[in-house]
């Protein structure tokens, strides 16, 4: 089982792609891990033979227990699953031809500047045969999912919904993910009326998430009125604490009382920045291309980042690492709270680019279809809550980064140019920096240096 998220500790096999003497292939997915953020992909990261499946979907087991043998090289798959099978275990020192089903573990360089990743390594198992063992968990950090009102709970306490019956003696099963079972659960939701979209018809949380109950019309309905639910004076309704929602607890209790946050605001007039918009999108318009605002911002803070490269760094509390590349994290809205996948390389990206690769992005996170190098690794966040129309806010830093921009939305503002009142297009961005590494002078230069390249859009390519 491989550590698929810094929090993660024990995770459940949703699925199995492949099954027992099936050819893998490099890069394949083999099977669906839930974690305590999402229900995630596991891919081969070498081919082979899928030698003996030790874990059965539906079974939990903690970060480091071998769920699968994959058989390299020119190893027979019925002699290794049966060696498996009779408890036998192969010298240490025995080398390994051929690697694990899962992730490929995270060097130590790349797991320090990214803040936490699969941290894990391979070990040996038999002469072709290898298992792969997660190293020690992680600091907790900041998880992907951030916010209120996840319900969601643990996947034991999950009861198994029953096969409903043809009048045949047949059972009709249903094929659901864990997680899709129990948000189904908790909405409500008949399984049975609805089509999967995974795997061989895999009911997934997407699908469960996209159902629209078709309601039965009542007379009040027909007149047009629609009937308020009920309302009892006096009620109360106790949700636990899940799995998911206690790591966010964790981490951000953490993250406000071990690091020293600070806060700058500054507004900025993006007049003519939303001019050029509207004029960037009719070049576009034929390649069926459309920018938005928070693509010119994500392209700002990336140059705003490299000027300033002192912001873009991660701290382990000992020592600070400044990284050349930028790695833009995005707070992204879900049904289960807040997941903030990353886009690796943002600062190498033009804005058609931007575009292009942060759409999809954000759709599999919604979908819960993101991979593990999708939500990792990031060296600095954005979050929004302009659609919301919130003016400002200040979020909490996701370490190891050491600060995070909270993007309030663009709105007409009554403002002083040339001793005049007038109305322009303003927005207010507030940094939340960590005071251990970041002075009150540098998080100040890098909001000024981000203000002049919203506000003289060309400086971006100078």
């Amino acid at each position: 089982m491989p550590q698929l998220s810094d929090t993660m500790t024990e995770g459940t096999v949703v699925a199995w792609r492949k099954k027992e003497g099936d050819k893998v292939k490099q890069g394949e997915i083999v099977a669906e891990i839930e974690t305590d953020k999402a229900v995630m992909e596991m891919e081969a990261f070498e081919g082979g033979t899928l030698a003996a499946v030790l874990v059965p979907e539906g079974q939990k087991v903690p970060v480091g227990a071998a769920i699968a043998v994959l058989a390299t090289g020119k190893e027979n798959a019925g002699e290794v699953k049966k060696q498996y099978q009779s408890g036998a275990k192969a010298p240490a020192q025995a080398k390994a031809h051929g690697s694990a089903v899962g992730f490929p573990p995270a060097s130590k360089s790349s797991s320090s500047a990214a803040g936490g990743g699969a941290s894990g390594s391979v070990a040996t198992a038999g002469a072709g045969v290898a298992t792969l063992e997660a190293a020690s968990n992680s600091e907790i950090h900041e998880p992907a999912y951030v916010g209120h009102g996840a319900t969601r709970s643990p996947a034991q306490a999950v009861p198994p919904i029953p096969s409903h019956g043809d009048g045949n003696g047949n059972g009709n099963r249903v094929f659901v993910t864990p997680l899709a079972r129990r948000i189904a659960a908790e909405k409500g939701i008949d399984l049975h009326q609805l089509r999967g979209s995974g795997p061989n018809g895999r009911i997934v949380q997407a699908d469960v998430l996209a159902f629209q109950p078709r309601a039965a019309p009542t007379p009040a309905a027909e007149r047009g009125a629609a009937p308020a639910p009920a309302r009892v004076p006096g009620a109360t309704e106790v949700i636990p604490m899940n799995k998911m929602r206690a790591a966010i607890a964790a981490a951000l209790q953490k993250s406000k009382q071990q690091i020293p946050h600070f806060y700058e605001t500054i507004d900025v007039d993006v007049e003519e920045l939303s001019a050029l918009r509207v004029r960037v999108n009719g070049q576009l318009e034929t390649q069926k291309v459309k920018l938005s605002l928070a693509d010119f911002i994500a392209k700002a803070v990336c140059v705003a980042l490299q000027r300033n490269p002192a912001v873009n760094a991660t701290f382990d509390g000992t020592s600070i690492t400044r990284h050349s590349d930028v790695h833009l994290g995005i707070a992204v809205a879900v049904a289960d709270g807040l997941i903030v996948p990353v886009l690796k390389h943002a600062d190498k990206m033009g804005l058609k680019e931007l575009r292009e690769r942060t759409g999809p992005l954000i759709d599999r996170a919604r979908a819960g279809k993101q991979k593990q190098d999708e939500v990792s690794g990031g060296t600095f966040t954005i979050s929004s809550l302009g659609s919301f129309g919130i003016r400002e806010f200040a979020a909490i830093i996701n370490p190891p980064q050491v600060a995070i921009l909270a993007v309030g939305a663009a709105e007409k503002r009554a403002v002083v140019r040339n001793d005049q009142i007038v109305a322009r297009t303003m927005m207010s961005l507030t940094l939340s920096a960590d005071h251990r590494v970041v002075d009150g002078a540098t998080a100040a230069e890098f909001l000024r240096t981000l203000k002049t390249l919203l506000e003289e859009p060309g400086m971006m390519l100078v």
